[in-house]
């Protein structure tokens, strides 16, 4: 008998060891920064089942998120801000200058969601110049707020 108690609680323990609750990843003040490297973090996200808050600024290569984890598992928060701009080489390559790139443009469209490229053709495309999508019901015809208690 002992020893069946002690079977069944290594199951237990192994069992809440090989699957552990997702937890969640907040984005607060995130900014951009390359494409490739933000596509690889959010599909570590995305494949750990982890749930992403947007609680403020994701602006340029941050929004890709919207593309790779499933909608489902993003919310927002009153706070949210969400910034689009045309892709751009890394101004280290171009002598400072921000010289926009068609193709990293592309690529971003085709990460979007429809309902993401359905907004951004809305307000006339992807430019050099940013453009916000603030929280409130345009925002929220694409991501779900997220529950109260946040």
């Amino acid at each position: 008998m002992v020893r069946l108690a002690s079977v069944l609680l290594s199951l237990m323990i192994v069992g809440s060891v090989a699957s552990p609750a997702a937890a969640d990843y907040q984005i607060k003040k995130d900014f951009g920064g390359y494409v490739e490297e933000y596509k690889a973090k959010y599909a570590r996200i995305r494949d750990s089942g982890e749930r992403v808050i947007i609680d403020g600024i994701c602006n340029s290569a941050c929004t890709l998120v919207l593309g790779i984890v499933p909608l489902n598992k993003i919310c927002v928060t009153p706070r949210a801000s969400l910034g689009f701009h045309q892709a751009y080489y890394d101004k280290a390559w171009t002598a400072g200058v921000k010289v926009t790139s068609a193709a990293g443009t592309a690529e971003l469209m085709s990460v979007y969601p429809r309902g993401i490229r359905a907004w951004i053709a809305s307000v006339g495309g992807l430019t050099a110049d940013m453009k916000k999508l603030k929280n409130g019901y345009d925002l929220w015809m694409i991501v779900d707020p997220c529950p109260e208690e946040f």
